[in-house]
């Protein structure tokens, strides 16, 4: 029988029609090629390399075992010590990006579980990981090494000194945001050689592609996204961090967007949705963010991550424009155009999720409000936008969430 699973993690509220759980590694192989087939393709990856690799490799194996279940969503899953696997979306996309060829030396920072380590162990020569969290590298490397991916070689360490000892790199892969590219690293890369890194503030982050030429840098912002930060030593030399008692949404009116797309910047995860523009009169033109979806259940999304802290801030009011024709909902009566606060612990654990409305029907334009409480124990927030699953089309401008006081 058919089941709906339905859960919560870093960003991502996955509720999805299939199999419940697998106990057989047959299982798991179908629910990983559905993934694939649905989350990866779907959504633009077309290297057949690492399209190939993401079929073939068992990603349960490398989350822990209470989450294995929830292994083929596309979603990050925690892995301990507040870390996390990052979805398995992002893995492919940032795979592809890397163009990875049989001879290439690959440095990682940020071994975190092994996953991406280990789809990239097919596709090049050899891959040099580095993971800062003593327990979670140990952990990663006998993962790896029971898996028999043995062209993988993994250390504890600072990733911000790279691997001197091992350079130069024909590529990079970074896994964690610093909020600039360590000058270690890029003296660590091959002339001609590539990086992919998110480089921004702790929840303002762009994946880049950097291009090593004659010594200089050609940097490709590639799109928004939200990964842990980089800690140690690039930790220490931060100079913007976000104020947890004054939580905004950047961006709400998607009137900036990333250089060359559609896209509006600032904002993540992004499943189809493009900023539209629509004349208001002569003397302007309004700026929007369009989702639309005609298969129940597909994704439908954005999200924005945020500092937010509970013991500061008792209320925040959550405000949008939108607009919406003939919506519906998905599968499940949660899957739905709506715009949702998600609020995580210290641990990035689930603590609650509010909802500004649950859209159906068609309307024009109007304005919707709505004042949340924020758990006491909330130290950081996801904005979530979209159909989420639903179908049909939702407009919205002017998304703004702001401390909320009684007068």
């Amino acid at each position: 029988m058919q089941q709906y699973i339905r859960t919560c993690f870093w960003g991502l509220l996955v509720v999805v029609p299939g199999v419940a759980y697998a106990q057989t590694e047959g299982e798991y192989k179908t629910l990983r090629e559905a993934m694939v087939r649905q989350e990866i393709e779907a959504a633009g990856v077309d290297h057949q390399g690492v399209l190939r690799s993401m079929r073939e490799t068992p990603r349960h194996e490398f989350v822990l075992r209470g989450f294995r279940k929830q292994a083929y969503f596309d979603a990050a899953l925690p892995i301990g010590n507040r870390q996390t696997i990052s979805p398995p979306f992002v893995v492919a996309y940032m795979t592809q990006e890397l163009d990875p060829q049989s001879t290439d030396r690959v440095l990682e920072i940020g071994t975190g579980s092994g996953y991406q380590a280990a789809v990239l162990s097919p596709l090049v020569s050899e891959v040099f990981s580095i993971e800062i969290v003593a327990p979670l590298g140990r952990r990663a490397e006998r993962t790896l090494k029971r898996l028999k991916y043995e062209n993988v070689h993994v250390r504890v360490g600072d990733g911000y000194e790279g691997w001197p000892e091992e350079a130069p790199f024909d590529k990079i892969i970074v896994t964690c945001s610093p909020e600039d590219i360590p000058e270690r690293l890029v003296e660590q890369l091959k002339e001609g050689g590539e990086m992919i890194i998110p480089v921004g503030e702790r929840y303002q982050q762009n994946l880049n592609r950097v291009t090593k030429l004659k010594g200089v840098l050609k940097r490709e912002p590639l799109r928004a996204t939200l990964f842990v930060p980089m800690t140690g030593e690039a930790e220490s030399e931060r100079e913007v961090l976000p104020d947890p008692t004054k939580p905004g949404v950047v961006n709400g009116d998607f009137s900036s967007n990333l250089a060359g797309t559609d896209l509006p910047a600032g904002w993540h995860y992004l499943r189809n949705a493009r900023i539209q523009v629509e004349e208001e009169g002569t003397d302007r033109e309004a700026r929007f963010l369009s989702f639309k979806n005609t298969e129940p259940g597909q994704p439908s999304r954005a999200l924005q991550g945020l500092a937010l802290d509970g013991t500061s801030i008792s209320q925040v009011k959550l405000s949008a424009r939108v607009r919406g024709r003939d919506l519906q909902p998905g599968p499940t009566p949660l899957q739905r155009a709506a715009v949702i606060v998600t609020f995580y612990d210290s641990r990035r654990a689930v603590i609650d999720s509010q909802r500004l409305a649950n859209w159906k029907g068609t309307f024009g334009w109007r304005q919707e409000s709505r004042v949340l409480r924020v758990p006491l124990a909330a130290r950081e927030a996801i904005v979530r936008l979209g159909l989420l699953g639903g179908v049909g089309e939702l407009d919205l401008d002017i998304v703004a969430l702001e401390v909320f006081e009684l007068e």
